[in-house]
């Protein structure tokens, strides 16, 4: 993907769980945002979407991010589409190809209910 940086056309705030003390003994988890990053969102192919079928993964889209960007299994990212409409993905896992251009997240598009 020569000249990617071009094409990384949306912000995505990554949210990450973090664990704390919640002061009496226990641990709280909370998702708190740890970056922004840059990417492309695509839909993933054919061959992409059959075998998610196969071994039933939630993999709904492709996120095209810049090889160091942070962001890892389990996070959630969030932007807008082009229509301004809000959107929550989930990282199933991240990969890169042998030349670290680029990294792709596989992810799974959180469906809201409106208005919650």
């Amino acid at each position: 993907m020569k000249g990617l940086g071009r094409r990384l056309n949306r912000s995505l705030a990554v949210w990450r769980e973090t664990t704390t003390d919640d002061g009496a003994g226990g641990q709280e988890t909370t998702l708190t945002q740890v970056a922004t990053v840059r990417g492309k969102v695509d839909q993933p192919s054919p061959t992409e979407r059959l075998i998610a079928q196969q071994s039933e993964s939630r993999h709904s889209h492709n996120v095209f991010l810049l090889p160091r960007a942070n962001v890892r299994r389990g996070d959630e990212l969030r932007g807008t589409d082009a229509l301004g409409n809000a959107q929550t993905f989930r990282v199933q896992s991240v990969v890169q190809p042998s030349t670290p251009v680029y990294s792709k997240a596989l992810v799974e598009l959180i469906q809201t209910q409106p208005g919650g």
